[in-house]
């Protein structure tokens, strides 16, 4: 879970620039990547990770 933290595109972007551009992420938060990490974890199905057929909200 910390590596998924540390490698969101908030986290990132923070460390390089001083500053959050969310408008350029292409990889996710860190909250997003922690949460479909653990999804993926606890569920162990890989079709519960399909973030293509869902709308944007919900990721």
């Amino acid at each position: 879970m910390r590596a998924a933290n540390a490698i969101g595109d908030d986290a990132i972007q923070k460390k390089a620039r001083g500053r959050v551009l969310p408008h350029s992420f292409t990889h996710g938060t860190s909250e997003q990547r922690m949460r479909w990490f653990n999804k993926g974890r606890t569920s162990g199905r890989l079709e519960d990770g399909d973030t293509f057929s869902m709308p944007y909200e919900n990721l």
